[in-house]
């Protein structure tokens, strides 16, 4: 089953040049996830349709929220390391992701 990723950032702007690299990457290397971008106003109402939310490191400060957030959803989350989400690497974005999900069937 495909899993759903969203990313987030503060408008969506830069998340979404993100979840672009990080869908040419998961074609690329047969990742079975689905990755959009949202803004961060509209995380709530998408957390019953993903499997993993991963925040924007200059979001950092709002992982309390999401961590309460995600948990009362049965999400994961986390946050994307700097170095994957500044050179918009597509390749270590799905790579981040799958790890989050290692340990599951």
């Amino acid at each position: 089953m495909t899993k759903q990723v969203l990313l987030t950032c503060g408008a969506g702007a830069s998340s979404g040049f993100m979840a672009a690299a990080a869908r040419k990457a998961a074609k690329k290397l047969g990742a079975d996830i689905e990755v959009k971008a949202k803004s961060e106003t509209e995380v709530e109402a998408s957390l019953p349709d993903i499997d993993l939310l991963l925040v924007a490191p200059h979001l950092k400060y709002m992982i309390d929220e999401v961590k309460e957030l995600c948990e009362t959803n049965h999400v994961k989350y986390n946050i994307i390391p700097q170095r994957v989400y500044g050179a918009l690497d597509g390749k270590g974005l799905v790579q981040f992701a799958l790890k989050q999900f290692e340990g599951e069937d």
